[in-house]
């Protein structure tokens, strides 16, 4: 494991999470574009544990569900970006009383989030890049590190060693696509509505961009379709000049994405597709590459998001409600 204060702080969980007696459930509890984070880990708790059940809850969902299997079997990692989120704070208070093994992931130290969690690891946070301390890559290292300790997943160590290359493969791609994104943001500057499309470990990416990016900072209507769910009521909106944004991932749920492409690309002439078939992620080991694919997506979606705010001359940071009034 990378020697910084993240990954002792992952370690600390880590070991927190080998002296249980059993664990028979992770779940992952959030809001937002936090919550988004969580999506890609119960799917790779779906694909790799042999025992373990993974749950992405949002927070107060999970308050409100009140789960009855929530107990000293249970861990519950939780996200929220300033520690503040109410429903978050709350969501790790219940789970903590019950006996579950609490982890945190925040930007802000000593934050209601950390003092209500057992453990907490501060990640690093710079929406245009990606490494192993940023929210995602520690919440990847979190996840598989359970599995390690707990069921002796193979594919952590191998995961430690993709994330060291992450910095400059996420660099030279955004680099290749200046053109492309020069060109949605000119494109799009002015459309009222735009979907997002995936499945798979990216769908959590095309949920927040649609609804952290579009609906939240630019006020564009927006929805994150997943690709198997296209075909069953929302390929009806499709036309010449609706559009898409494709996130076409690797591993089993590409064809899917494959299929939904297929039919949008007969009726419509506004797709933007970024392909993970491109980023040279298939020549990582353990199959690793379906789960690195939001990674690299996340940031490289992020430098078409700052693109398409200048062109509309809308910041990013601009709001109406958000931090301005109670809610």
């Amino acid at each position: 494991m990378l020697d910084t204060p993240c990954a002792t702080q992952i370690g600390e969980a880590l070991e927190a999470a080998k002296s249980r007696k059993t664990v028979g459930e992770i779940y992952f509890v959030a809001c937002g574009g936090s919550f988004a984070l969580m999506l890609p880990n119960q799917y790779a708790v779906d694909r790799e544990s042999k025992s373990i059940a993974g749950f992405a809850i949002n927070a107060a969902e999970f308050t409100s569900r009140a789960p009855r299997r929530l107990g000293e079997n249970s861990i519950v990692i939780l996200c929220s970006h300033s520690g503040t989120t109410p429903e978050t704070v709350e969501a790790a208070r219940v789970a903590r009383a019950k006996g579950a093994l609490t982890i945190a992931l925040t930007n802000v130290p000593g934050s209601p989030l950390d003092e209500a969690a057992e453990k907490t690891v501060f990640y690093s946070h710079a929406p245009l890049s990606m490494s192993a301390d940023h929210s995602a890559a520690a919440l990847y290292r979190l996840t598989f590190g359970i599995l390690d300790v707990r069921e002796g997943c193979s594919k952590a160590p191998a995961l430690e060693s993709a994330l060291e290359g992450l910095p400059k493969l996420v660099e030279g791609i955004q680099a290749s696509h200046a053109d492309k994104i020069a060109a949605y943001a000119e494109a799009h500057k002015r459309e009222p509505v735009i979907y997002t499309m995936a499945s798979g470990a990216n769908y959590g990416v095309a949920y927040s961009y649609a609804i952290c990016i579009y609906q939240e900072m630019q006020w564009i209507h927006s929805a994150a379709i997943h690709s198997g769910e296209y075909f069953h009521g929302p390929f009806e909106i499709t036309d010449f000049d609706v559009p898409f944004v494709f996130l076409m991932g690797l591993g089993n749920s590409r064809a899917m994405d494959a299929r939904a492409l297929a039919f949008a690309s007969k009726y419509s002439k506004r797709l933007t597709v970024l392909d993970a078939a491109e980023f040279g992620l298939a020549e990582l080991p353990e199959g690793l590459g379906e789960y690195i694919a939001p990674l690299v997506f996340s940031p490289l979606l992020r430098a078409y998001a700052d693109k398409l705010a200048d062109a509309k001359g809308h910041p990013l940071s601009v709001r109406r409600y958000m931090w301005k009034m109670d809610y």
